[in-house]
């Protein structure tokens, strides 16, 4: 029998042995808090509990799938708790611990960044390649955050 995507997935985001956080520490928090969706999701729950539907609403391009990916390695690692309310029916909420707090203000201004600084990151990558002489039809596709 084949295991569950989800199994698979776990694998790849538990840390190597007990000494790879000693030996950097700064990697594995990148690694963490750096991939395509948990920034997102971290800048987002800046603003208070969200619903999962919420947060799938606000992250432009998440799959159902990367959210939960994404929320639950975060919620592993400590940054974000998720709570269970009893009514009809279930509701869930998802927010950040105080664990974010020092890198809550980093974030949102790498994010404005991000917004900001996006146009002229395209336009330098069009005009390199340009500059290469690749066609349009040839050149990679932006990363979309």
């Amino acid at each position: 029998m084949s295991r569950r995507n989800t199994e698979v997935t776990d694998q790849g985001t538990a840390p190597a042995g007990a000494g790879a956080t000693a030996e950097c520490p700064l990697r594995e928090v990148l690694a963490l808090i750096g991939d395509k969706w948990s920034a997102q999701v971290l800048v987002e729950l800046g603003d208070g509990p969200r619903r999962f539907t919420q947060l799938e609403r606000a992250i432009e391009g998440v799959s159902r799938r990367m959210l939960t990916l994404s929320l639950r390695n975060l919620e592993r690692n400590g940054l974000v708790t998720r709570t269970v309310y009893a009514d009809a029916p279930p509701r869930v909420e998802y927010a950040t611990t105080a664990l974010i707090e020092d890198i809550r203000e980093p974030l949102e201004a790498l994010s404005d960044w991000a917004r900001h600084a996006g146009p002229a990151i395209a336009a330098a990558r069009d005009a390199y390649d340009d500059r290469r002489g690749r066609p349009p039809a040839a050149r990679p596709a932006p990363a979309r955050s």
